[in-house]
């Protein structure tokens, strides 16, 4: 059965490569998910920093359950009262520092971007949108357009045009902050930076972009889509930084491993789209009331079981493990988010080979193919951190 399911997922469901991992998944709890044939596996990719709660999670479950059971699809945004996405902004509003209190509920992460720069453009009546070189916000084109340039060139290229005023300046350069001016719309960063291989903020470069967009009108939005929901060391990247954007996008971990994502702005803001013109910005699924449900358990999870404040300990005990052995060459991390560089590709295809043997699930950054990313659950425990790294030493011993 399973090698007519692989022959049917190769024929007809859509490939983004040529060559899938085709791994079957029967089921996952906690920090594994394991095969048919009951292999199990170290996810430590989290479905891109998606399962922060880890698989199987009761309070999901059961939240998901009751939300099944009271109804499914209305008519989600914008006109009625539903109470899982209610209390799902109310809890957002009084996590994030003030004036971030309007949510705007959408399916995903690039949806979100997608939103949040209408948003801008509207606001401001301003056309040109600046985001950072080695930069990712999604694959639909508003977002693509993003993706910073020239790393992003493989992957725009070959659908321009895109979308016209953009350009990318470079993240941690004080003196690139001189670009933005009158005419920027807004400012599109990670204040920590995912796909470029795991770059934090360094020099107080958060504080001198934000002082800057205040000083020419142009908004700041943070895409937290990764860093977001305890990633970083706190519940948004923002509060461990210091600064606080006028639109945040989040999703991934957002919706509690279901689809779910937002931009989030002030009131005053975000009321802009309600006219000239009314419905300015729509959507038929966003802010489904049983992802909802989903994020909402989720998010209280993470509060009622103070999981965010173990995860710099948790993380740093992943860096100390690993450092000293001598094919790893830097780990760059931020909270539980560790990029282990090996400083060859080839040496970094080869391990994702070994850890598939072995049962370990990585992958690589989108703009750093030298070095693999540790991403697990953050309710990963300290046993496993050590057992997980007793199996990426063995393959690394084997390079």
């Amino acid at each position: 059965m399973s090698e007519i399911l692989r022959k049917q997922f190769l024929r007809h469901v859509a490939q983004t490569s040529p060559a899938p991992q085709l791994i079957e998944v029967e089921r996952a709890e906690g920090v594994f998910f394991y095969t048919p044939e009951g292999k199990p596996y170290y996810d430590l990719i989290s479905g891109v920093s998606v399962n922060n709660v880890g698989h199987g999670n009761k309070a999901i479950i059961e939240a998901v359950q009751r939300q099944v059971a009271d109804y499914m699809h209305i008519m989600v945004y914008g006109e009625m009262v539903e109470r899982p996405q209610v209390e799902y902004a109310k809890l957002l509003a009084d996590t994030l520092p003030d004036p971030l209190d309007s949510v705007y509920f959408l399916n995903s992460g690039a949806e979100a971007v997608e939103g949040a720069l209408k948003l801008a453009k509207r606001y401001t009546a301003r056309t040109e949108m600046i985001s950072m070189r080695r930069a990712y916000h999604g694959s639909t084109h508003g977002a693509m357009s993003m993706m910073g340039a020239p790393e992003g060139e493989e992957w725009k290229n070959a659908f321009r045009p895109l979308l016209p005023d953009t350009k990318a300046i470079r993240f941690n350069c004080i003196e690139d902050l001189s670009l933005i001016t009158e005419r920027t719309a807004c400012v599109l960063c990670e204040p920590v930076q995912g796909e470029a291989g795991v770059v934090p903020p360094q020099n107080n470069y958060l504080n001198a972009l934000r002082e800057r967009c205040s000083e020419v009108g142009a908004l700041l939005i943070f895409d937290e889509i990764q860093m977001g929901m305890g990633r970083s060391g706190e519940m948004f990247a923002m509060q461990k930084y210091g600064v606080t954007p006028d639109i945040v996008c989040l999703a991934k971990a957002f919706g509690g491993g279901m689809p779910l994502g937002a931009f989030i702005s002030s009131h005053e803001i975000m009321s802009t789209l309600t006219h000239d013109p009314v419905l300015g910005h729509i959507t038929t699924f966003g802010g489904h009331p049983v992802c909802c449900a989903a994020g909402l358990a989720a998010m209280r999870y993470l509060i009622d079981n103070n999981v965010v404040v173990d995860v710099e300990r948790k993380g740093a005990l992943y860096e100390e493990l690993l450092q000293s052995h001598p094919a790893v060459k830097q780990i760059r991390r931020n909270g539980l988010l560790l990029a282990v560089e090996l400083g060859s590709s080839d040496k970094l295809y080869r391990i994702m080979d070994l850890f598939i043997e072995e049962g370990i699930l990585s992958d690589w950054f989108l703009f750093c193919d030298t070095a693999f990313r540790i991403s697990p659950p953050l309710v990963i425990s300290d046993d496993e951190i050590r057992d997980s790294v007793r199996i990426i030493t063995k393959c690394l011993d084997r390079l």
